[in-house]
């Protein structure tokens, strides 16, 4: 039986006075999370077209990292009660009474609001706005609304994780344009296939915490049906910067090898009994995402030219 989120501190008695470490801290912030938030959003600065004062693109990489430290934050005094239930998470700083669970919330709801205003003020109130609505998305349509709800989740609620490059974007402009946009649908479609990769292989921790995870609502061959198709609709969202004119050959070499990767993952994991192909397919979908943000890095600093395949 699934425990009420509020539930957990009675199973804590002393979590009201745990002294947590910094390293408690730290992690709440999820920065494994934050590491690839952090990145997409500097690269959506860097291949914005406007040049941006090296002090405020890390002002505005800094807010970026902060309100997805606090999201993370909120996320776990939330999910308290199923985390102590799942192998993966239960060793999480609330799930083992580690630290209370108001000074988890306090600390997410500080730190959201500092780094909403502080990318008001330094940068612009767009950026601002658009990071308090990846926030919200993330812990009120995600967390609270649909995880526990709908096997859906992770495909609406993933949006939240493909604000950053337009975050980052707006940030240097001040405007919401189409290649930001583009870059939004990259990371939007590619968090499916990656995160029930992982569902795949841990489907018993999420039945076990009542989470309605797409393997574990409709099934395996449901699941891998649906992460092959997400990776065949990725190509051409993939080769989209080429198109609209700010991505060069590296870039497109590197989209068009690591989709062929991607695409071969979710047709053997099609075939895979065991779940160890859908672990390895877990581990690449980083590497993919990570790099093709890399190759937009690297071709806007060493001044690349596009690929002359404008639409």
């Amino acid at each position: 039986m699934t425990l009420s989120p509020f539930a957990l501190q009675e199973h804590h008695p002393l979590a009201s006075e745990a002294e947590a470490s910094v390293r408690d801290y730290v992690a709440l912030l999820k920065p494994r999370v934050m590491s690839l938030v952090v990145f997409t959003g500097l690269v959506g600065i860097a291949v914005a077209p406007t040049q941006i004062n090296p002090i405020l693109a890390f002002v505005a990489v800094l807010c970026i990292a902060l309100a997805s430290g606090a999201s993370g934050a909120i996320n776990m005094w939330y999910e308290r009660d199923v985390d102590a239930l799942m192998v993966r998470t239960r060793n999480r700083p609330l799930p083992r009474g580690r630290m209370a669970p108001e000074h988890a919330l306090e600390f997410g709801v500080v730190m959201l609001c500092v780094s909403v205003l502080l990318m008001g003020v330094a940068l612009n109130w767009f950026a601002a706005a658009l990071l308090a609505s990846a926030a919200a998305f993330y812990v009120f349509i995600y967390t609270i609304w649909l995880k526990r709800r709908t096997p859906q989740n992770i495909v609406i609620g993933g949006a939240a994780g493909a604000f950053p490059p337009m975050i980052g974007w707006v940030a240097a402009t001040g405007q919401l344009e189409l290649p930001a946009i583009v870059l939004f649908a990259l990371i939007f479609f590619w968090t499916p296939p990656h995160f029930w990769a992982l569902a795949l292989y841990r489907s018993d921790d999420y039945a076990r915490a009542g989470i309605p995870m797409l393997p574990v609502v409709a099934g395996e061959r449901a699941t891998k049906i649906q992460m092959l198709m997400y990776t065949l609709l990725l190509v051409p969202i993939a080769l989209a910067p080429c198109f609209l004119g700010f991505a060069g050959w590296l870039y497109a070499v590197t989209a068009v090898a690591f989709s062929i990767g991607f695409i071969a993952y979710a047709a053997a994991v099609f075939f895979d009994k065991n779940h160890k192909i859908a672990k390895g397919m877990f581990k690449f979908s980083l590497l993919y995402l990570m790099s093709l943000f890399m190759a937009l890095l690297v071709e806007r600093l060493a001044g690349f030219p596009s690929t002359g395949w404008q639409l």
